[in-house]
């Protein structure tokens, strides 16, 4: 979690808070997406993305968290989609709209990397093969990439 948001919840509490967020959902040379069994949702699996920091681009952020995440380098190929009507309560309480910014892209360099703490699994996926996702907002995501959409606005 980023500084910024440490900050805002030292202000607000739990109440209800928007999250300014961005991913990449990474595709493999066999056209797979990667997951990540995720810490902070119930050890359930989702896209990789985080919260944006301030004096960051979207693009910049996605590309952040991805690498922080999962330990690989992307390129961004294109937009998938603004993803704005949610809302989540996290287990410590906190409640957020989470306003996400979405992208597709693919590997350049690194190597998988699990840190046990924010990570706990990462795996590429067919579409077909996904797991069960940690929320509304992520199954969308998926039903949108199932489905060819791109641009989409929600």
């Amino acid at each position: 979690m980023s500084d910024y948001i440490a900050w805002i919840r030292e202000r607000v509490g739990h109440d209800p808070i928007f999250l300014n967020v961005a991913g990449v959902v990474v595709f493999d040379e066999n056209g797979r997406v990667l997951l990540q069994r995720r810490s902070h949702a119930d050890d359930s699996w989702g896209f990789p993305g985080g919260v944006v920091e301030l004096g960051e681009s979207v693009a910049e952020a996605a590309i952040r968290e991805v690498k922080e995440e999962t330990g690989l380098d992307v390129v961004i190929d294109s937009l998938l989609g603004i993803y704005s009507k949610y809302s989540d309560t996290y287990p410590n309480g906190d409640q957020a709209q989470p306003i996400a910014t979405v992208f597709k892209g693919h590997v350049v360099s690194g190597e998988l990397a699990i840190d046990g703490q924010e990570t706990f699994d990462l795996q590429f996926f067919h579409l077909d093969e996904v797991p069960s996702l940690f929320n509304v907002q992520h199954n969308d995501i998926l039903d949108d990439l199932r489905h060819n959409r791109t641009g989409v606005y929600r």
